[in-house]
């Protein structure tokens, strides 16, 4: 950090020049950390930062106030060069009650800073989040910088002039802290000044509230002389086009627009609402003006069987779900192996078994996805890696379904799903076309002469089926979930004919292998000793970790798989090479155990099921570790 500008008359404060800073909101569930969070991302991406984002949020709607159960939390990091974590420590924690403070005191190193709400620590409030004692005085926050700022009572007295209410202006003490973290960090004021305005512009009183409360915390961070200092951290530099801000929700839908106009074929969602899948079936349902048509079914097994029949129509077929879901699924999903229609089915992975934790990120569907069904029942799998690799992510399962006729299976988790960061919009005419290639004519001739149409009838080098909507003259055909004669799709119970159809499908989806990108290596010496190996949303905490590692002296690559089934052509040749393979997941081993079982590497697990991202210094500390160094 260096001093950029003294103070002067004019300007009372220091300004100080930082590369990077993580800023954590946290408060009760009804506190508005969320909005907090996402606006001060808005205004930090506006300003031209790199950023990576965690929410962290409670599964109960409005969880017991002022409990430790009920606080939500954002996370930010922005930096004026390329991350890839929302960061392992927060530098500040902005606690709106004393849970927040309690909850959240453990991720802070000695001498973060404490912005606390001084008016929400009462003794209810204390013995509510289990203090003793209040920890603004006790001293048990000797080792942090604390600012005690009175948020509820200014804002109430700012907003009182405005005739609004006590308890909704109480409500807008979640807009002081933005202001008060945009004076002292300098983000930019007018673009959260009009977003007040738009948002609320239906509730003018709610809209003057919070503009009242803005404007309040970034007035008293200039004139309350508690800070010494503010900071800037400088635009990132960024390769030239245009960025949005955009979570993996939000890309993985706009992939999904983008492949259905790639392929020509209208885009279907039939999708039963589930965090944290359900942002998806939001976000499309606002997209008319593109032809896509979403159904809110009544149960899993509904929404999934709506989009196979949409399949079946020659429509893009997609349902969207999390873990439990995946589980109800499961029968229709053998339904369309043995239809052999594409379809795309989203997992946004959560927390389980059963409900387990629905707002917490995991990555243990991996396993399920393969195996899950009943019978010998292969689909290829896509994992999407960073909230913006959504978008390819999407386009990939879509192109993989049209072409080789199958359902593919789409991981995401909830950690994507709500993680935000900054991404170049394509060049959508360099985007390659998806050719769904409907059948048109007959392909066999009966014994009689006639020509036929035959659905289960093969391309020699995809071994995919014709696909044939309904309507088309002479393409007249039936199918169902019974097994199909090899070619004419007639019902059979012949046991070698069953064997047969078993190994094409399971041979088809092999094949696809050769059909994707080798997986990439990053080896800047050449004679790395330890590969790690990483799938999903590990990829960020890898990449920050092998870097770590790196600027340690270590000789470590690293590999990300975005294809899950089949593992990309070459990977056991990229295995072969190192001594040592480590594979973090947040799971308890399941990619480890599939390397081990395809490969016989000795794949060494990173496992944690906690709910929350790996920390870069967690890889970090694996990697020496593993190599006999000091962790």
């Amino acid at each position: 950090m260096t001093t950029t500008r003294e103070p002067t008359e004019q300007h009372p404060h220091a300004r100080h020049q930082l590369d990077r800073v993580v800023i954590r909101f946290a408060g009760d569930s009804g506190d508005g950390m969320q909005l907090t969070g996402d606006r001060f991302t808005a205004s930090s991406a506006l300003f031209g930062n790199d950023l990576s984002t965690f929410p962290d949020f409670p599964a109960e709607i409005r969880a017991p106030a002022g409990t430790l159960a009920g606080v939500s939390a954002f996370q930010v990091q922005i930096a004026d060069y390329d991350i890839l974590t929302p960061g392992d420590t927060p530098h500040v924690l902005v606690a709106m009650n004393p849970a927040a403070l309690k909850a959240n005191l453990g991720v802070l190193e000695k001498g973060a800073t404490l912005v606390v709400n001084v008016d929400a620590f009462d003794e209810r409030s204390l013995a509510k989040a289990g203090y003793a004692s209040n920890p603004l005085s006790d001293g048990s926050l000797s080792g942090f910088t604390v600012y005690e700022v009175p948020m509820t009572s200014l804002t109430q007295q700012v907003c009182k002039e405005a005739g609004v209410k006590p308890r909704d202006a109480e409500r807008s003490k979640n807009f002081f802290a933005l202001g008060l973290l945009s004076w002292l960090y300098t983000r930019p004021v007018e673009p959260t000044i009009e977003w007040i305005a738009t948002r609320f512009a239906d509730k003018p009183l709610i809209a003057e509230a919070n503009r009242r409360a803005y404007l309040a915390g970034l007035h008293f961070g200039e004139t309350a002389e508690l800070f010494e200092a503010t900071y800037e951290v400088r635009p990132a530099h960024f390769p030239p086009g245009e960025y949005t801000q955009v979570t993996g929700n939000q890309a993985l839908a706009w992939g999904l627009i983008a492949a259905s106009r790639l392929s020509g074929l209208p885009l279907f969602l039939g999708s039963y609402p589930i965090t944290p899948a359900s942002d998806i079936l939001h976000e499309l349902s606002r997209r008319k003006e593109f032809g896509v048509r979403t159904f809110q079914a009544e149960d899993e097994i509904a929404g999934i069987g709506s989009a196979i029949g949409a399949a079946f129509g020659g429509a893009l077929g997609v349902t969207t779900t999390s873990g439990p879901g995946v589980d109800l699924k499961s029968e229709a999903l053998g339904l369309a192996v043995n239809l052999e229609l594409p379809l795309v089915l989203v997992d946004i992975q959560r927390g389980g078994p059963s409900t387990g934790l629905p707002t917490k990120a995991e990555q243990a569907d991996l396993l399920h996805a393969m195996y899950g069904r009943h019978g010998e029942a292969p689909l290829p799998i896509v994992a999407a890696k960073t909230p913006s690799h959504c978008f390819e992510a999407a386009i990939e399962a879509v192109r993989i379904a049209v072409k080789y006729r199958t359902p593919v299976i789409l991981l995401s988790d909830g950690y994507l799903a709500n993680g935000a960061e900054p991404w170049r919009l394509p060049d959508v005419d360099a985007l390659q076309p998806i050719d769904p290639g409907f059948a048109s004519a007959p392909n066999h001739v009966d014994e009689d002469g006639t020509p036929v149409f035959w659905p289960y009838a093969r391309d020699p080098e995809t071994l995919a089926r014709p696909w044939a909507p309904p309507g088309v003259p002479g393409l007249e055909h039936r199918i169902g979930g019974l097994e199909k004669a090899d070619g004419s799709g007639n019902v059979s119970y012949d046991p070698h004919n069953h064997e047969r159809m078993v190994r094409l499908r399971a041979a088809k989806v092999a094949g696809i292998a050769r059909d994707v990108a080798p997986v990439e290596v990053d080896d800047e010496t050449g004679d790395a000793e330890l590969l790690v190996l990483g799938w999903g949303s590990t990829y960020g905490s890898i990449v920050a970790g092998v870097r770590r590692a790196r600027a340690r002296g270590q000789r470590v690559a690293s590999a990300h798989l975005v294809h899950m089934h089949p593992f990309p052509p070459n990977l056991k040749e990229v295995l072969d090479r190192y001594r040592v393979v480590l594979v973090p997941e947040m799971n308890l081993g399941q990619l480890s155990r599939l390397v081990r079982a395809e490969f016989l590497v000795d794949a060494r697990s990173l496992t944690k099921v906690q709910g929350v991202p790996f920390r870069a210094g967690e890889i970090e500390s694996a990697i020496l570790s593993a190599l006999g160094g000091d962790a």
